[in-house]
C-alpha cells in the first residue's frame, strides 16, 4: 500500500467520524475529537512526505537524458524568458526540442523549471504553455462555446486534481423536506416541536482529460505567426465543441455526465396526435412550468436549428386573433439572440434533431457544475504523419462537470415534478 492509499484512508476515517456525529444530530464526543485531532496529525504529515515524495520524482525526471538526446542551444541571460514571437515561436521550439538531435530552447528549460508542474521533455509530458498563452487560448475556446461559458465553474487547487463536497440533498419542497429535512414551525401549530437538520449528499468529481490532436504541415512550422493563429483557432474550435457536447450529452464515463443522462432532468410527454417532428405552443408552456419559477431568470433554450422555421411561425391563437411567443433577435427585441417567454435561444450543433427527445433543452446553465485545469500542456510528434511532411500537436485540457441535482424535486403544491433541466420527448 502506497502512502496516498494510506492517506485516503485517513481521510475516510476522518469524515467517518464527523458523519457519524452529523447523522446523530450531536457534536463529536471526546474520545471522537481526540481520534479526530490524531487523525488530523498523521494526515498533514503524510501530505507533507507525499509532497517532498513527487518533488523528488520531479527532479529525477529533470535529471534524465531525454530520449532524443538534443543539442542545447547555448546558455541565455535567465531574465530572456520571454517568446516574442508570440505562441508560434514557442510551438517552433517544441517541434524543434521534439526532433531527434534537435535544440533545446533554454526558454523551455526555465518555464518548466519554474513552474515545477512537468517535464521538459516531450516524451515524458508536453511543455507547459506559459500562463499568457493559457489565458489567450482559454479566452478564445470560452468565446467559441455557447455552453461552457454559462456553467457555474469552481475552482480547484493546484495540488488536486477532483472535487469533494457536500451538496444538499433535496428531492421535495413539502413541509419536513426543505434542504433534505430542515423545518420551521408557527408556534401555534404544534406544542412540541421535532428536531430537523438538512440532509446532504456526497459530489465527487475527478478531472478528466480530453486531448486534440491538431496538424501542421512543416511549411507551415516556419512561419510563427500562422501557426500560432491556425493552432489556436482549432484548438479553440474542437476542445469547445466536445465540452459543449459533453455538458449536454456526456455519458459520465471517463467524461462529463450531460444534462440528458441525467436522473435530474425531467421530459415532457409529446400533445395527444401531435403530428411527428413538431413543436407546438403546449409543448412550450408545460417545459417552461417544469423549471422552478425561482430559476427561471437565468433559463436559457438550447436548441437545434433545424427547429426554428417552426418558432417563427409560433403563436398563441385567441379566437381570430392571437399574439406572437417567439420573438427573432434584433429589431424589436434589440437582443443578440432570439427569444421563447422572454428568454434567449441558443441553437447549437449539440442538441438532437427534430423530432427526438433533445432538439429543445430549457436549462438553468449555473445548475450545472464544472471544474477544470487552465493549464493546457502542448506536445508534438514527427512520426504519425511523417510521410505528409506534417507534425502533429497535442493539447491536453482537464475538464470534468455535472448537473448539481441529482433528482427532480417535487414542488410544496403540485404534482409535477420540477428541474433545472427540462426537454420534450421524441415525437
Amino acid at each position: 500500500m502506497n502512502l496516498k492509499e494510506i492517506l485516503k484512508q485517513k481521510l475516510d476515517s476522518q469524515a467517518a467520524i464527523v458523519k457519524g456525529a452529523i447523522d446523530s444530530a450531536r457534536a463529536m464526543t471526546e474520545e471522537e475529537q481526540k481520534l479526530y485531532d490524531d487523525l488530523e496529525v498523521e494526515i498533514k504529515n503524510l501530505e507533507k512526505t507525499i509532497e517532498a515524495e513527487d518533488k523528488l520524482k520531479e527532479r529525477e525526471k529533470l535529471n534524465k537524458t531525454p530520449v532524443n538526446e538534443p543539442i542545447y542551444a547555448k546558455p541565455k541571460d535567465p531574465n530572456e524568458k520571454k517568446w516574442n514571437g508570440g505562441m508560434g515561436e514557442f510551438l517552433q521550439a517544441v517541434a524543434k526540442a521534439s526532433s531527434p538531435g534537435g535544440i533545446m530552447d533554454n526558454r523551455l528549460i526555465y518555464q518548466n523549471s519554474a513552474s515545477g508542474l512537468n517535464e521538459s521533455v516531450s516524451s515524458e509530458g508536453g511543455f507547459m504553455l506559459e500562463n499568457d498563452f493559457i489565458q489567450d487560448m482559454f479566452d478564445v475556446m470560452m468565446s467559441e462555446s455557447q455552453v461552457a461559458n454559462r456553467i457555474r465553474m469552481i475552482p480547484i487547487g493546484a495540488n488536486t486534481n477532483r472535487l469533494r463536497t457536500l451538496g444538499i440533498d433535496e428531492t421535495s419542497r413539502a413541509n419536513g423536506s426543505r434542504w433534505g429535512g430542515v423545518q420551521a414551525y408557527w408556534i401555534a401549530e404544534a406544542e412540541t416541536v421535532t428536531k430537523s437538520k438538512p440532509k446532504f449528499r456526497e459530489i465527487d468529481m475527478a478531472l478528466q482529460k480530453l486531448l486534440a490532436l491538431c496538424y501542421v504541415t512543416d511549411d507551415l512550422l516556419q512561419d510563427a505567426t500562422a501557426l500560432e493563429a491556425i493552432v489556436k483557432q482549432a484548438y479553440a474550435d474542437e476542445m469547445s465543441f466536445k465540452i459543449d457536447d459533453a455538458i449536454i450529452n456526456g455519458s459520465g464515463v471517463g467524461m462529463p455526465l450531460g444534462v440528458l443522462n441525467s436522473d435530474a432532468l425531467v421530459t415532457v410527454a409529446k400533445e395527444k396526435d401531435q403530428v411527428a417532428g413538431t413543436i407546438k405552443y403546449e409543448n412550450i408552456l408545460k417545459m417552461w412550468s417544469s423549471v422552478p419559477a425561482r430559476l427561471r431568470a437565468n433559463a436559457v433554450w438550447y436548441i437545434n436549428q433545424e427547429i426554428e422555421p417552426q418558432l417563427y411561425t409560433m403563436a398563441l391563437n385567441i379566437g381570430t386573433g392571437g399574439a406572437p411567443v417567439f420573438l427573432p433577435s434584433g429589431g424589436a427585441s434589440s437582443s443578440q439572440y432570439s427569444t421563447l417567454l422572454n428568454r434567449p435561444i441558443i441553437p447549437i450543433e449539440q442538441c438532437s434533431p427534430l423530432g427526438k427527445k433533445g432538439d429543445i433543452i430549457l436549462t438553468d446553465p449555473t445548475q450545472y457544475i464544472g471544474i477544470d485545469k487552465k493549464a493546457p500542456t502542448a506536445d508534438v510528434s514527427i512520426h504519425v504523419r511523417f510521410l505528409y511532411d506534417e507534425q502533429v500537436f497535442r493539447f491536453i485540457y482537464k475538464f470534468n462537470g455535472a448537473p448539481y441535482r441529482s433528482k427532480p424535486i417535487m414542488p410544496y403544491k403540485g404534482a409535477n415534478a420540477l428541474s433545472p433541466f427540462v426537454t420534450l420527448t421524441d415525437r
